[in-house]
């Protein structure tokens, strides 16, 4: 046998004792698919300049696959007859977004290297790549996640935490992903960017007092106690579209947007962090990058386990 058949071989082999120990590799998609990282940074670039919001977006969808069976890209598929997706369930019903800005780049890819590229993958680079243009950290993203071929609408209603959590169900929620309450508090940073709807906050603005009372009175303006549900508002107020360290520097004046955002400052287990944040960028940053890897590797499946979809929305 030629020894490059052989060195083949090896490669193969090598490949597929990463893949069946639930091992993620930057490197997955370099023989197989060299253009991918680049695609999906382009894609996503296109729909940030075209909508800076969407960069937020891109970032929450993966942290709302990953909190439901793992980052299985599950959170992509359409309800069909044997399942009720997870796109409906209550904290992803008319908030998700971004499903188009994945079917795109998966296009793209689909047409660069036919089936090799997963949609789960597709969505853990976005995430990085969202965060990078908007100012943030970088981080080397795992590779080699193979997408669910379901999804579980119920998981989603009790995994993910809603914005009226209290700090020990967010650490109960967060640890029950293997996740630490730095981890917790680093990730909850990516509320530096984006926007919420008024039924997220309007708990917060009219019943809580860990809030600046001038702040309150700012939303109780565009957020009524009833109605108008979908007006947004800022998560940090003076830079939503700048991957920052501000929102930390509004928890502690008073000024987190969400119930469970001022849970982090309230006088307990979180505030130091929340501190330390605040005055300190480059350990948010470092933190924020170290918490995004771990994210990213939750019960990713590989190997022979689901498939690489050709259609993000529906399984093959």
């Amino acid at each position: 046998m030629a020894f490059h058949s052989i060195l083949l071989l090896f490669l193969v082999a090598a490949c597929s004792f990463s893949v069946s120990n639930g091992k993620l590799s930057p490197d997955y998609y370099s023989r197989t698919c060299p253009k991918a990282l680049s695609v999906v940074e382009a894609g996503v670039k296109k729909a940030i300049k075209n909508e800076t919001r969407i960069g937020a977006s891109l970032l929450r969808l993966h942290f709302h696959d990953c909190f439901v069976n793992g980052c299985d890209g599950s959170i992509l598929l359409d309800d069909n007859a044997t399942f009720i997706g997870e796109k409906t369930a209550a904290p992803n019903n008319n908030s998700v977004r971004g499903f188009n800005v994945i079917d795109d780049i998966k296009s793209k890819l689909e047409k660069a290297c036919p089936g090799v590229v997963s949609c789960a993958d597709i969505v853990a680079l976005a995430a990085r790549d969202s965060a990078v243009y908007l100012g943030g950290p970088s981080w080397k993203v795992g590779l080699g996640r193979k997408d669910s071929l379901t999804a579980s609408r119920a998981l989603a209603n009790t995994s993910i935490p809603p914005p009226t959590s209290n700090l020990s169900a967010l650490i109960t929620s967060f640890s029950a992903q293997g996740l630490s309450l730095r981890d917790m508090v680093a990730l909850s940073g990516s509320h530096t960017i984006g926007l919420a709807r008024c039924t997220s906050y309007r708990g917060h603005i009219y019943n809580d007092s860990n809030i600046d009372p001038s702040f309150a009175k700012s939303l109780q303006q565009i957020c009524p106690r009833s109605g108008k549900d979908n007006v947004l508002a800022p998560l940090d107020r003076q830079t939503p579209t700048r991957f920052d360290n501000l929102y930390y520097k509004n928890l502690l004046n008073k000024k987190g947007l969400l119930h469970s955002d001022q849970e982090l400052f309230n006088g307990r287990s979180a505030d130091s962090l929340v501190r330390k944040y605040a005055s300190k960028p480059f350990t948010f940053f470092k933190d924020f990058a170290q918490a995004m890897v771990k994210m990213s590797n939750i019960k990713p499946l590989t190997g022979s386990h689901g498939q690489v979809r050709k259609n993000c929305r529906r399984v093959n």
